[in-house]
């Protein structure tokens, strides 16, 4: 009996993407004015996590879309998608500036418009992702199979050790238990320990500290 997967690589890593916005919004919140060695720890995270997402959705017009088109989603859906795309990536540049504010001003004006700026991102976006999950996910898991969706799978992977390693670290750091099952169920375990132990020391080190302290 084939194994199926009971949710796709894309639906873990919007979990992750969901996590990091609800810990920015509670480290936002009980930011004190004047801590500027948070201020500091929050943009190295928030660095991360900029770049994650954006990876994320440039990856998803770049290949994930023609894969999917070839498998029957239609180019309106698509269209939609990228619609939503650039709502998020909008909120995504307003938060940036946002969060550097709080860097050079680690005051409570600023922390006050980095929260609301944070909030903003994560109503579009996960508006965003619930759309897609219940439009594409189930395409995901039915076309799991296809030559289109492996190719589709193959190209994401081409990421050198670099970029392949935090990104990893950073899936595997926390996260509902659903989300941790997924992770396993889409990537081998020693493929994961490899790239989160091995290549992404930079995050270990770095980033997820920011959300023990």
């Amino acid at each position: 009996m084939r194994f199926m997967a009971t949710m796709s690589m894309n639906r873990v890593i919007h979990g992750a993407i969901r996590r990091d916005l609800d810990r920015f919004e509670g480290a936002l919140t009980t930011f004190r004015a004047g801590d500027s060695e948070r201020a500091q720890q929050l943009q190295v995270a928030w660095d991360n996590f900029d770049r994650q997402l954006t990876d994320h959705h440039e990856g998803e017009h770049e290949i994930a879309w023609p894969a999917l088109e070839k498998v029957g989603v239609t180019r309106e859906m698509l269209n939609q998608m990228d619609a939503e795309h650039a709502t998020m990536a909008e909120a995504l540049g307003n938060a940036r500036s946002a969060m550097a504010a709080l860097v050079s001003s680690p005051q409570s004006g600023e922390a006050e418009a980095a929260v609301a700026a944070i909030r903003r991102l994560k109503d579009v976006t996960v508006t965003h992702l619930d759309h897609e999950e219940q439009q594409i996910e189930p395409v995901y898991l039915e076309k799991h199979d296809t030559p289109e969706i492996k190719d589709m799978g193959r190209q994401f992977s081409k990421a050198g050790p670099s970029k392949a390693g935090p990104f990893m670290a950073w899936i595997s750091d926390g996260g509902s238990p659903e989300m941790q099952q997924g992770l396993r169920d889409n990537v081998p375990r020693p493929v994961v320990a490899v790239m989160a132990g091995l290549f992404g020391r930079s995050y270990r080190k770095n980033v997820a500290p920011v959300w023990k302290a």
